[in-house]
């Protein structure tokens, strides 16, 4: 196996745990009675580990990149979602935290890739 297909059943693995814990995020939101703003949070927050799986299974390197990216932007908007259920105090700060800290490193890795992919592309 060679060592970009490692770094991609990590990420798959990292982004799917972490779906599981915007799921139980979302969870706990709705018992709040919060619904809109955990469904923004739900999601995108699952759609991160989505699209790294379509990306996993591209055809061509474009269609890797144009999910990678696709997942990048999803990471992002989490990270928004997140601070702003934060501050207008529906999500605890541990959780948040914790949540947030997955979220951010999560698109460092997806921005690394894309990058890296990008700059593949460019030099063929």
């Amino acid at each position: 196996m060679e060592e970009g297909a490692d770094k991609r059943n990590v990420l798959a693995d990292k982004s799917y745990q972490y779906a599981l814990k915007i799921i139980s995020a979302c969870k706990e939101l709705t018992e709040q009675k919060e619904y809109i703003l955990s469904k923004q949070l739900l999601r995108c927050g699952t759609s991160i580990g989505a699209n790294v799986a379509e990306a996993n299974g591209a055809i061509s390197n474009a269609d890797f990149s144009a999910k990678i990216s696709i997942a990048y932007k999803e990471s992002l908007e989490t990270k928004y979602w997140l601070k702003l259920l934060h501050d207008s105090n529906y999500l605890r700060e541990k959780n948040f935290s914790s949540l947030y800290q997955l979220a951010d490193e999560l698109s460092k890795i997806l921005y690394s890739i894309l990058k890296s992919t990008r700059i593949r592309k460019t030099d063929n």
